[in-house]
Order: structure tokens, then sequence, then C-alpha cells
């Protein structure tokens, strides 16, 4: 288990993914401020540990308030989270966590005569909680995946949605992982994924420290990769699935997609049904992340664009569901019409 996140007595210990895969080093988040600017800042990412980190984050901010009544932490308890909301806008996770903590927090404080250590062991409880069923959730989408997966033969991946994106294990990364496990023979090819490089930086990191065969490419050798035979499967991970299937993703997973379908490769997107938005009815209404042009202008702290040169860096794009082969979540594997699919699931008790 690679410890993407870890609460503390002190604070929330994160490990630093800005400085993998040369240094390991950890950042300790010891506000719930310090928690917001490390999940904007991107020492930690990923959907689903964005989510967690963000409850982290919540439980951390009523530990260290000095109200002593339920009438005094209500306001403060709405500002945590209105700050950790306006951190990374796209992956719903984070909005579902914070939704799920509020919750808690209202039932508890409409307890006559609860007391404000108690709700602090509960919310820190609750975390953990969370913490725990991403892990779960993350390993019963890895077994529901990895019959999908070629018994031997090359895989497409793109970003990192591996075991540094949530609690431990991964979502396309785990489907990986598991279809390991269970005996296939698996060649990862990790797309940089410009410009952040969570592909070329993480995913390559974090399956050789599993001992996963991997090859990283440029973004953009991927259709000549495909065209040569070298890619049997693509599977991606998701920051937020639409009622009708469609899916944001880093940068370029959109155009991995169109690719795959153009040569008749499945393209399999792995997510827990936190990241399904059925409040969203399609892609177009999704909100996308414009992140620092920085991060395009300059490399390693060194400037690769002549000065006045216009930046656009979405940090996401969206997949129509029309190039979606199939949805893997923990509670199973979804088929279009997704639109169909998706409801009727999201109708079905969890665990049903």
């Amino acid at each position: 288990m690679i410890p993407t996140l870890t609460w503390t007595e002190k604070g929330v210990e994160f490990l630093d993914q800005t400085r993998l895969p040369l240094e390991e080093t950890y950042v300790l988040a010891t506000t719930y401020q310090e928690v917001a600017d490390v999940i904007t800042t991107m020492v930690v990412r990923g959907a689903p540990a964005i989510g967690v980190s963000a409850a982290m984050g919540v439980a951390l901010g009523v530990k260290q308030s000095p109200a002593t009544t339920v009438a005094d932490l209500t306001p403060e308890f709405e500002q945590i989270c209105r700050v950790l909301a306006a951190t990374r806008p796209t992956a719903v996770n984070l909005f579902w966590a914070i939704a799920r903590m509020r919750e808690v927090y209202q039932k508890l404080s409409a307890k006559p005569g609860i007391s404000i250590p108690e709700i602090r062991e509960i919310l820190i409880a609750e975390a953990n909680k969370m913490y725990e069923e991403d892990i779960a959730s993350c390993r019963e989408m890895g077994k529901n995946g990895a019959e999908l997966l070629p018994r031997s033969g090359g895989v497409l991946t793109h970003c990192n949605a591996g075991a540094l994106a949530t609690c431990g294990y991964g979502t396309a990364l785990g489907v990986i992982r598991a279809a390991v496990e269970a005996g296939a023979e698996i060649q990862v090819y990790a797309d940089e994924t410009r410009p952040f490089l969570q592909g070329a930086r993480l995913t390559a990191w974090e399956l050789l420290h599993d001992n996963i065969p991997t090859t990283v490419i440029c973004d953009n050798m991927a259709a000549s990769m495909m065209r040569r035979g070298k890619i049997q499967a693509v599977v991606v991970g998701a920051d937020r699935i639409a009622a009708n299937g469609d899916v944001a993703n880093k940068i370029g997973t959109y155009g991995v997609a169109v690719l795959a379908k153009e040569h008749g490769i499945p393209f399999y997107v792995a997510a827990p049904w936190s990241t399904i938005d059925m409040e969203t009815p399609t892609g177009d209404t999704i909100p996308i992340e414009e992140r620092p042009a920085v991060e395009v202008t300059h490399h390693g702290g060194k400037q690769l664009t002549p000065e006045g040169a216009g930046i656009e860096n979405p940090a996401f794009d969206v997949t129509t569901a029309q190039y979606v082969t199939a949805i893997i979540t923990e509670r199973g594997v979804l088929r279009a019409p997704y639109p169909e699919s998706l409801a009727e699931l999201a109708a079905t008790p969890a665990g049903a």
C-alpha cells in the first residue's frame, strides 16, 4: 500500500506527488487551510483522494476549532466547507465528501446536549471510515474490471488513476493490478500526460513499484502504438461522470478515446460510484478547471515558451459516452445506453 494520505494526531500527512518520482517526501497539513492548499497545488490529486482529503480537512478544522457550543461551531463549520469546496471544481468527489460530512454534522448538531468533543470524535471517525471505504471500493472495482482486460497484451492508460489518486490500490490501475494478480500478462503503456506529466512521473513510478511492466510514451505516440497493434485495451479513471455517461478526465483523454474507437480498441473508464454525478445531465455542464499558465510555460523551473504567447491550460476534457465501451464501478460494470444503466444502478440500494 502506497500511503497517499494518513490521518495523524498532528494533522493530515500527504505523500508529496509534486516531487515524485525522484523524491519520496511527505507534507504535514496541520490546519484545514493547509489541506486546501495541498489539494489546490496537487500535492495530493485524483478525485477519490481529493474527496477523502477534504473530509479529513473538515474533521481537522472542527478538531482545532475553539468553539465551545454548537451555535458557535456551525458558522465556522460552514466556512471550513466553503474553503475546501473552492479548491478544485471538476472532481465531484470533493463535493460528495463535503456533503457527507455536512450531513453527519447537521444530524449531530440537532441532538440536544451533544458536546463539541463528541462531534469532533464522530467527524474524525467518519473521515477515516471514508478512507477505508475508498480502499475497499477500489479493490472491488478491480475485481469487476479485471476480466475485461486481455490475458496478454498492451493496455494504455492516461494520467494517473492508481493508488496515488486514491487512498490505495487505485481505480484504472486497480483494474490493471487485479488483472495481473489473476495471472494476466499485461504490458502497460503510460501516456506522459502533459503538461503536469502524471503518467510519466506517477503512473510509471507506482506500477514499477509493484513490478508491473510499464513503458512511458509521449502523448502524441498513442495513435501510432495503436496502429502497430501494441494496444489491446485502454483503461482510464474519471473526475466526474454525468448521468448520460459523458466522462470528465485529465486533458487528453478525449483524444485517446477517439483514437481507440477508430482502431477498434475497447475504452474503459474505472471510477467509484461517488464519481458519478446524477445531478449533472451531460458533460457539457461539467465545470472544467483552468490551471495556471506556468504549468505550460515552464518545466522544472525553466521557461519553454516565448514571452507573449497565449496559453490555454484546461485540466480536464470531456469524453462523450459514445466512445466509452464500459464504466467500471465497485457496484458493477455498466454499458450503453448509459442513461438507462446508470439510472437503474442509482435506484438500486448499494450492496443489493
